[in-house]
């Protein structure tokens, strides 16, 4: 198992987590952003840099990505992407997309964005909050406890 981070959006507070406890099971740990992004010294964590178009960090994710593998991310089409793989995507918020839970997701993305196309104006997400960070902390450790 490795774990691979969609950094570009992802809380540098989530980042922190996630480098201690990959660190702690000494799991590979890749970070795929446009700009390059800082990792702690370990031979573990490796830091990918892409150019800046358009779903190029996905479309690397999907590449690096096997099955078995974690997959920190916000962006619901690539968890998608990464779930058809056999991989598991986790939320950084720290809801766990699976195979039973990423089409309503989808669907829902789809639905709110043809509400913005016609102008609705709902704001972006909340800000993180202490209870979004413990439940990624435990939701994972439970993924790291049972393919780690």
């Amino acid at each position: 198992m490795q774990i691979i981070v969609d950094a570009d959006a992802c809380p540098k507070v989530i980042k922190e987590i996630v480098y201690r406890a990959a660190e702690k099971a000494q799991l590979p740990l890749i970070v795929v952003a446009n700009t390059k992004i800082r990792t702690p010294d370990s031979p573990l964590f490796k830091s990918i840099v892409v150019p800046s178009n358009f779903n190029e960090a996905d479309d690397r994710i999907v590449e690096l990505v096997s099955p078995d593998d974690l997959v920190i991310t916000a962006d619901i089409p690539l968890a998608d992407r990464v779930i058809k793989k056999g991989a598991v995507a986790l939320d950084p918020r720290g809801e766990l997309y699976d195979e039973g839970t990423i089409g309503s997701r989808l669907a829902f993305r789809d639905l709110m964005q043809e509400l913005r196309e016609g102008g609705f104006e709902g704001g972006g997400p909340n800000q993180l909050k202490q209870k979004d960070r413990e439940r990624f902390a435990n939701n994972l450790q439970s993924i790291i406890g049972r393919r780690g």
